[in-house]
C-alpha cells in the first residue's frame, strides 16, 4: 500500500507542475520539474516520500516497519510528510467519519504568502472582513494546490453493490486521482473503470534500485509502465478504498463540490460519504496543519532512522 500512495501523491504532483495532459514518452527529453518529482520518491533516506520516510512516519501511525498499511493510514503518512515539503507546497485534506468539510478544506488551503500578515490574513478570512465581491487572492494569499483524499468502508467483507455506481463516477470527475484499495494482501491503485470491472497497476514488481545521476537527472523506465494494466471485478474489492482528488485552484474544488451533489448524491439514500458546508459543532475545533518549529529537513526529523539502517541483523526478510 506504501508504494500506491507513492503512485497516487506522484500523480498528483504532475499535475500540480506538468498539468494532468502531460503524457510521458520513453527516452524523450523531460522538463527539469518532472526529474525533480522523481527524485522525490528515490528509495534514500533522504527522499522527502521514499519508502523509508513513509514506512517510518507510519510509526506514528501505530504500524511497525514492515506491516501492513491500509488506505487511511498511508493517506495520514502522506497528510504528515506533505508539510516538510516546502517546494511542492500541498495541503493534504484527509476525511474523518466520511465526511468532507468544504469550511475547513478552504480554511487551510488559503495560506498566508510570505509578505502577509498571518494575523492580518486570518482575520480577514474567518472573520468575514472581505467584501461580497472579493476574494482572498485581492489580498495576501494564495490557495495552497489540494490532495484530497476520502478512506472509506464500503461494506463489512464486501464491497456493498449499493455504493458501485457512485464509485465509478468518482472516476469520471476531472480531479480524480484514482483510488487506493485492493483486495487481502494485496494493494492495487486504481485508474479507472471498464463495465464492471475496474481498471488498476499492480505495484508488485521488482525492480533494480535507481538514484538520481550527477546532473540530477533519473532513469525513468522502472517508474512507467510498460505493459496494460490489470483488471477486476468491481465486486471482488475489499471494501476498504482511499478516493484521491488533485485540485489545484479553488475553481477546482468548487467544481467538485458541485460534482458530488450532482453525482455522488443524486437520489442515493445510503451516500458514500457526506459533503457539509460547515465544521461539525460537536467535532473538535479544525487547525490546520503546520510544519513543526525544526532546523533540519524532513529526512532528518526522523531521528531513529541512522540508527535503523546501521545493524543488518536488526531487519527481518519477509517471505511473501
Amino acid at each position: 500500500m506504501l508504494r500506491c500512495g507513492q503512485m497516487m501523491l506522484a500523480q498528483a504532483l504532475i499535475c500540480r507542475h506538468l498539468g494532468r495532459d502531460w503524457l510521458w514518452e520513453k527516452d524523450r527529453k523531460q522538463p527539469d520539474e518532472y526529474h525533480r518529482i522523481l527524485r522525490c520518491f528515490l528509495d534514500r533516506k533522504d527522499g522527502c516520500y521514499s519508502i523509508h520516510q513513509m514506512a517510518q512516519m507510519g510509526v506514528g501511525e501505530g504500524k511497525s516497519i514492515g506491516e501492513w498499511f491500509g488506505p487511511n493510514t498511508v493517506a495520514q503518512v502522506l497528510k504528515k510528510l506533505a508539510l516538510f515539503d516546502e517546494w511542492n507546497s500541498l495541503a493534504v485534506y484527509v476525511s474523518m467519519d466520511n465526511t468532507v468539510v468544504i469550511e475547513d478544506i478552504k480554511k487551510m488551503c488559503w495560506s498566508p504568502s510570505q509578505n502577509c500578515s498571518g494575523a492580518h490574513c486570518s482575520s480577514l478570512l474567518h472573520k468575514g472582513g472581505l467584501g461580497r465581491n472579493q476574494s482572498p487572492a485581492e489580498f495576501c494569499c494564495s490557495w495552497k494546490p489540494l490532495l484530497l483524499i476520502v478512506p472509506l468502508r464500503l461494506g463489512i467483507n464486501h464491497i456493498n453493490p449499493v455504493y458501485v455506481d457512485a464509485f465509478k463516477e468518482c472516476f469520471k470527475m476531472p480531479q480524480s486521482l484514482g483510488a487506493l484499495g485492493g483486495k487481502p494482501n494485496n494493494a492495487y491503485y486504481f485508474i479507472g473503470f471498464l463495465g464492471d470491472e475496474l481498471i488498476y497497476l499492480d505495484p508488485h514488481t521488482t525492480q533494480l534500485f535507481v538514484d538520481s545521476e550527477g546532473n540530477g537527472v533519473v532513469d525513468d523506465h522502472s517508474f512507467h509502465c510498460q505493459q496494460a494494466p490489470h483488471r477486476m471485478k468491481i465486486l471482488n474489492l475489499d471494501p476498504s478504498v482511499a478516493l484521491g482528488f488533485f485540485c489545484k485552484e479553488e475553481k477546482d474544488f468548487d467544481n467538485w463540490c458541485s460534482l458530488v451533489q450532482k453525482e455522488i448524491h443524486k437520489q442515493q439514500s445510503l451516500r458514500m460519504f457526506e459533503l457539509v458546508q460547515k465544521h461539525p459543532p460537536h467535532w473538535p475545533p479544525f487547525v490546520p496543519p503546520t510544519k513543526p518549529e525544526v532546523t533540519t529537513t524532513g529526512a532528518e526529523l526522523i531521528e531513529s532512522m541512522d540508527k535503523l539502517f546501521e545493524l543488518e541483523e536488526e531487519f527481518e526478510i519477509l517471505s511473501v
